[in-house]
């Protein structure tokens, strides 16, 4: 608007080092947009990792919480069965397979329980298993029935037989797979208390 008045400065070339600096500038800002990208990603990988971490505290807490309660519940069975005054422990030698091992009962009369642990027994044949009985004064009942596809020990508890009066020993047997009402297979042990 000034122009016309003939007040208007005329034009001039920048200096150089003016122009370097303006230029410089320009091509710095091209590259921000790659900066901006990497922030992003950077960013983005950090909350993917905050997630995982989160999730997998919260299955380990939840694991850790469901195993606390497991060993609470097998502390207090050890401490029923190992150190109450009425427990009774009865260690049986046997023989399975050529191999030696040994049951061990731990009687709980109060509670009127057994705790009872298998080691160092042979493996199943596929249709059979060991089937343990309660011998009582009218007979033998079935305890449990124990099939053995590994060497691990075995360890169960059981509640004595309601009928057929008291318990007055034990024994094992080799059944069929699907156990048996009576005691058919070869005897494993049998011992009167």
């Amino acid at each position: 608007m000034t122009d016309w008045l003939g007040m208007a400065a005329s034009p001039r070339a920048p200096r150089p080092e003016l122009k370097a600096r303006v230029l410089a500038r320009a091509r710095a800002s091209r590259r921000r947009p790659w900066r901006l990208a990497a922030a992003a990603a950077l960013a983005l990988a950090v909350g993917a990792a905050g997630a995982w971490a989160y999730r997998t505290i919260g299955a380990l807490r939840a694991e850790r919480d469901r195993l606390a309660v497991q060993v609470d519940a097998l502390q207090d069975t050890v401490a029923t069965f190992i150190h109450g005054p009425a427990t009774r422990l009865i260690q049986i030698p046997v023989a399975t397979g050529g191999r030696v091992g040994s049951v061990t009962i731990f009687a709980d009369s109060v509670r009127r329980r057994w705790l009872v642990r298998c080691d160092g027994l042979a493996p199943n044949a596929p249709d059979q298993a060991y089937q343990l009985w309660f011998i009582t004064r009218d007979g033998m009942r079935s305890a449990a029935l124990m099939p053995m596809d590994g060497d691990q020990p075995m360890v169960m508890g059981l509640e004595m037989p309601p009928e057929g009066g008291p318990v007055v020993g034990a024994a094992m047997s080799i059944e069929p797979r699907a156990g048996s009402a009576a005691p058919s297979g070869p005897m494993v042990f049998h011992l009167v208390l």
